[in-house]
């Protein structure tokens, strides 16, 4: 599909930014997408950690995994992503994945909470390891997502030492979902 849709678009771009042996982070693993596109590119060497809140997501991600054969590159944690600091120890990880909003084919009223979600990128830009990429995709479609996407938008782009960038379509009302991407120095 072009142009492409903003996780189309993301899985582009951090194609050549992670390498096999590589640590990665689905900081909202949904139904699986980007945790098995994460666990392809760190490769047999490297490690995922998928965290949701939903043991409902953590099971569609399972099962996806397996699918593809990559179950044991990924450990499935169910909790909140406002405590990946804590979940990923002291490992720096190359890039930090968030889907945000509701789990697509669940509970559309179980959303992604503004304050947990800004904590989660506090924690990530911390961790994040040097030249290492935060991303995240916003839903301002949804009830909560808008107010969600304004304020990630904000503190993404008040990450002084890192670049950031927005991508999305033009000339589309204020719901179309956008990409945030945000590389740290290093």
């Amino acid at each position: 599909m072009f142009p492409p849709h903003p996780t189309e678009l993301l899985h582009v771009l951090l194609e050549s930014e992670i390498v096999t042996g590589d640590f990665a982070i689905d900081a909202t693993a949904g139904n699986g997408h980007d945790t098995v596109f994460l666990a392809r590119a760190v490769g047999a060497t490297g490690r995922v950690v998928a965290i949701d809140i939903q043991q409902q997501a953590l099971a569609s991600t399972a099962v996806r995994l397996e699918s593809e054969g990559l179950r044991e590159r990924v450990m499935l944690h169910c909790g909140c992503h406002s405590d990946l600091a804590e979940i990923a120890g002291s490992d720096r990880p190359r890039a930090i994945v968030f889907n945000l909003g509701y789990l697509p084919g669940g509970d559309h009223d179980l959303i992604t909470q503004t304050e947990n979600t800004l904590k989660a990128l506090s924690a990530a830009s911390d961790i994040l390891m040097p030249r290492g990429v935060l991303a995240v995709v916003c839903y301002p479609g949804h009830i909560g997502g808008d107010e969600e996407a304004a304020a990630v938008e904000v503190f993404i782009t008040s990450l002084k030492a890192q670049r950031t960038a927005r991508y999305s379509m033009i000339l589309r009302d204020k719901t179309t979902p956008f990409l945030l991407l945000s590389k740290k120095s290093g």
